[in-house]
């Protein structure tokens, strides 16, 4: 991560694209076995969506991947708090974005945004421990408190 982060500075974008794949995989890892992320038909017939759609922990797990490929491996997730306001589908893109809110001693506070066809369709913030000078590592605090 690069030194003298200051507020207002925006994160990289990255956009990703959905597939059936990273749906159906993330659904299974964190053991969600709702049809609404594997089967086609009930997702559309009985959700109401357009398709099998993430679910929240695969999601979390983007939003988190976003951060920490901006920060390397000295930052640490100190809190991640976010809300879906739209499924999203097998054929979107997921645009990233991120705004520095505030920095404090060894933290960064991130405003999220998540869009997909250009519609807001998360929006989060997160706090992020940073080395708070050089050589410190936010991995070993023996005080943690985010």
């Amino acid at each position: 991560m690069k030194a003298n982060v200051m507020p207002g500075e925006r994160l990289p974008t990255i956009e990703v694209p959905v597939t059936a794949r990273m749906i159906v995989f993330g659904a299974a890892a964190s053991r969600d076995w709702q049809p609404q992320h594997h089967d086609h038909q009930w997702a559309v017939e009985r959700a109401g969506a357009r398709d099998i759609f993430l679910n929240t922990p695969t999601l979390a797990g983007w939003l988190e991947r976003y951060l920490t490929d901006w920060t390397g491996p000295y930052g640490r997730l100190g809190r991640l708090t976010f809300k879906m306001r739209t499924p999203m589908c097998v054929g979107d893109r997921l645009v990233f974005d991120g705004v520095v809110d505030s920095v404090e001693t060894g933290w960064v506070n991130v405003a999220l945004q998540l869009t997909v066809n250009g519609e807001v369709a998360t929006e989060g913030t997160a706090r992020v421990a940073v080395p708070a000078r050089d050589g410190e590592n936010p991995w070993l605090r023996e005080r943690w408190d985010p």
